[in-house]
């Protein structure tokens, strides 16, 4: 296990940064995370933000969940070693695969995860009919159903696993008659029933919000997860005395996929 105190004690020798001016990692398997860091930028704007798509493996909502805790491990410890203060994990399944066991093995980072959208789609009404967008793996995962089930009595909870979406969002395919047949499919028993909320809960999702809306109920409200994580963020941060509050933040954009167009779909996610 890499020394977290070593590393940040190095990386500040080496470029005499403080420790409040490293940045704040955020991992996707790919460009979804995107959606989140719009979140982050938004609410800090004075910090500085180093993403990182993890593209070459995406989806990972479509591996086991020892697959997923081993490259989210791996990524970490490279992040790690490049000089970070924080870690959000912008990915549904990489939060219930990883984030419990790196909060054990890195007890000293700050680590925040995030979670599909269910406590404020809860409170849209009187038992309201909640749709779940995610991924396969997302759904499986003790996390989501223990969060399903803190809920399920004042919800009614609709489980809908949408593989192969986050593929065509990687693609760039943010519109057009492949993603529409794709969302007319997946939506079109839904269409004429109640629905009070739909939850993305995949970061990849909000990146193609107006086009699912198309095929929903009229009415239906779209959640995400997004805000609330930027939320947690920063309130953490500010409780490490670790947030900066002066000065102008940048971000960095990597992706393992070392493919420019993966980079530049990135930076035009961010700049929506």
């Amino acid at each position: 296990m890499l020394n977290l105190d070593l590393i940040l004690a190095e990386r500040r020798r080496d470029t005499g940064m403080n420790l409040i001016d490293l940045p704040i990692a955020v991992l996707d398997s790919g460009v979804g995370g995107i959606s989140v860091l719009r979140e982050l930028v938004r609410v800090m704007p004075n910090e500085h933000f180093l993403y990182f798509g993890d593209s070459k493996n995406a989806p990972y909502g479509e591996k086991t969940p020892e697959e997923v805790l081993h490259i989210t491990r791996e990524n970490l410890k490279a992040l790690l070693a490049r000089g970070i203060k924080a870690l959000v994990l912008a990915c549904n399944t990489a939060t219930g695969s990883a984030a419990r066991t790196l909060r054990a093995e890195y007890p000293e980072l700050i680590l925040i995860g995030i979670e599909p959208a269910l406590k404020p789609a809860s409170l849209l009404g009187d038992r309201p009919r909640v749709l779940v967008m995610a991924t396969p793996l997302t759904l499986r995962q003790e996390k989501f159903c223990a969060l399903m089930g803190r809920f399920s009595e004042t919800s009614e909870i609709l489980p809908l696993p949408c593989a192969g979406l986050v593929e065509l969002i990687e693609d760039g395919k943010l519109c057009g008659e492949e993603l529409d047949a794709y969302l007319k499919n997946l939506l079109s028993p839904h269409q004429n029933t109640k629905i009070d909320a739909v939850v993305l809960g995949c970061t990849h999702y909000p990146h193609v919000k107006d086009q699912i809306a198309k095929h929903l109920p009229h009415g239906a409200v779209i959640l995400d997860g997004g805000e609330g994580t930027a939320r947690e963020t920063r309130r953490r941060l500010l409780e490490a005395d670790l947030l900066r509050t002066e000065g102008e933040g940048h971000v960095e954009i990597l992706n393992s996929s070392n493919d420019e167009s993966r980079i530049a779909l990135s930076q035009m996610l961010l700049n929506r």
